[in-house]
């Protein structure tokens, strides 16, 4: 029988493991606000080029106060699950707003959206049913999917042929219900999802269709409402799950939107949010007032629209290996772990933080410095960041 320092030399094992094939993830702590530059906790001042903060809305006055507000109207923490005496009118209030904001029946607030997901499935599906998935779905999905009983069947990204493929099997092993699940935006790709062709396959195989559009809502589409918009199929997706901490403000909290029918089964069955504690009062606050934001002007997703195709241009012209697209997640392919582990640490040292992404965050041999603009980078920023980019391949001989 293992003693206990016995087990504990097991798990630093394997973290040496990790460091050794150069997938160890560190820190770099912040000590300022979240913006488009932020100082280290050392004091230097770098830009951020790996933030969700997408409208550049981390650090925002107005939503700084909206929340200060909060405090002072509503406390500071309810204490409670929602069905106890966990509901405050402004918890309401917030479902509706992006009901409305979405074109949705309804809207169910959780912690986050990893608990939006990992809420869903097994609530609505059992073992007669099906659920159908994108195979780059995000990891909550994947968890939230693991919990369900139903039968799962996986498709290749994107890729219409073979979802059609798999429908075909769902049927043909009887299920009761079936639910394709995708992401709106694969972020590690900066891929938008073909909603048009899933949706058109849902109807045509009588599917639901849930998307997880936490990388796209706020800033993606003609108003920023989200991939259905961008993709013309609004009111067609039947779940749209989604967080209030990317482009909404950045701080915490999820949701699940859709049919009525679906969010009021939530409300009753779903466990993350039976069993985790109300939203905090001050979060909000101060997303009632972000929707405000977006519903007055689309001025930083147009902002962040014409950054991020400046920035991809630039990267392109200069021979740099990224995923095309239109999306402000803006892989630079590396493909080698420790390679893109020792670019990142050159790149911080010149002042621009990013982070390496390497396996289990993406596949193996598929290593790279995700960016990620936001709306407060300027022209400015962007071209010293390409520069730093040309510096660093230069100097590790990958020119």
């Amino acid at each position: 029988m293992a003693r206990k320092n016995d087990i504990l030399s097991i798990f630093a094992g394997t973290v040496e493991e990790i460091k050794e094939a150069g997938l160890f993830k560190g820190e770099a702590p912040i000590a300022s606000a979240q913006g488009a530059r932020v100082r280290l906790e050392d004091g230097r001042e770098v830009i951020n080029m790996c933030a969700n903060n997408y409208l550049g809305l981390g650090d925002s006055p107005r939503l700084i106060e909206a929340a200060k507000r909060t405090y002072d109207e509503r406390g500071y923490g309810m204490a409670s699950v929602r069905f106890i005496c966990g509901t405050q009118d402004i918890h309401k209030q917030l479902e509706e707003r992006i009901s409305r904001f979405l074109g949705t029946d309804d809207t169910i607030l959780y912690s986050s959206c990893f608990d939006a997901n990992g809420g869903l499935f097994e609530t609505l599906l059992g073992p007669e049913d099906a659920v159908i998935s994108d195979e780059l779905n995000h990891a909550s999905i994947i968890d939230g999917v693991r919990l369900c009983k139903a039968k799962r069947l996986r498709y290749k990204n994107n890729d219409m042929e073979d979802l059609e493929n798999r429908l075909k099997d769902a049927d043909a092993l009887g299920a009761r219900i079936k639910l394709i699940a995708t992401d709106g935006v694969f972020s590690m790709d900066g891929i938008i999802c073909n909603l048009k062709g899933v949706c058109d396959l849902a109807d045509r195989y009588n599917a639901l269709v849930m998307v997880d559009d936490s990388h796209a809502v706020g800033f993606v589409g003609k108003h920023g409402r989200g991939t259905p918009e961008y993709n013309g199929v609004e009111g067609r997706v039947d779940i749209i799950t989604g967080t209030l901490g990317k482009a909404l403000g950045g701080a915490s909290g999820g949701y699940t939107s859709g049919r009525k029918e679906i969010i009021d089964l939530l409300r009753q069955r779903s466990r993350p949010y039976l069993f985790s504690n109300t939203l905090a009062p001050a979060i909000v606050g101060a997303s009632l007032e972000l929707f405000d934001m977006l519903e007055e002007s689309t001025a930083l997703r147009d902002q962040l629209e014409d950054t991020t195709a400046y920035y991809r241009k630039q990267l392109t012209d200069n021979g740099f290996d990224i995923i095309p697209g239109t999306h402000p997640c803006v892989p630079v392919m590396l493909y080698d772990e420790k390679l893109a582990g020792e670019f990142a640490r050159r790149m911080m040292e010149k002042g621009v933080y990013v982070v390496a992404f390497s396996f289990p965050v993406v596949p193996k041999g598929k290593a790279r410095i995700r960016t990620q603009v936001c709306a407060s980078h300027t022209r400015k920023d962007i071209d010293f960041i390409v520069k730093c980019f040309i510096e660093v391949r230069q100097e590790m001989g990958l020119a």
